[in-house]
């Protein structure tokens, strides 16, 4: 199996623990936030909605510049942004041959300065890598926002 297709099995195993975490955070409380220094939970899902959008263009071009954030009017707006944008990355990454998926390379910039280039796949699991991390980071408010934790990898104590 090619690191491609094993990319594109991977994407496609997360959408749906990523859709439950956000359906599953009350709109009323997504100012919330652990710690003065943490992003809130809205911060987290602009974050999250951001690098999808970044990962598609990545896909398709050799110059990113990151998408810093992407604005949403509640957890259900967010997750019908969310379904959207995967499956347009999950079809983009359909047209990639492993060749340009393995050896071209993307840069990356942050407000238009370079920030680092990379091959096309390690941008990729980079920035998948990065959806996944805040998943986990945001998994954490869900209870003291006063939700339940949804089954991400399995259950969870909220869904026994």
């Amino acid at each position: 199996m090619s690191n491609h297709t094993f990319f594109k099995a991977c994407l496609s195993n997360e959408l749906n623990g990523t859709l439950q975490l956000f359906q599953s955070l009350p709109n009323d409380k997504l100012d919330y936030t652990p710690h003065p220094v943490n992003r809130s939970a809205k911060q987290l899902i602009e974050h999250i909605l951001a690098h999808m959008v970044d990962m598609k263009i990545i896909a398709e071009n050799n110059v990113c510049d990151e998408t810093l954030t992407y604005d949403f009017l509640g957890t259900a707006d967010a997750s019908e942004k969310l379904t959207h944008l995967w499956k347009a990355l999950a079809a983009t990454l359909e047209n990639i041959s492993d060749e340009a998926w393995d050896n071209e390379p993307v840069d990356l910039t942050i407000e238009g300065k370079p920030f680092i280039t990379l091959p096309r796949t390690n941008m990729m699991w980079f920035f998948f890598f990065d959806v996944i991390h805040h998943r986990g980071q945001l998994s954490t408010y869900v209870r003291p926002m006063g939700g339940k934790n949804p089954a991400i990898y399995g259950y969870s104590a909220d869904t026994l």
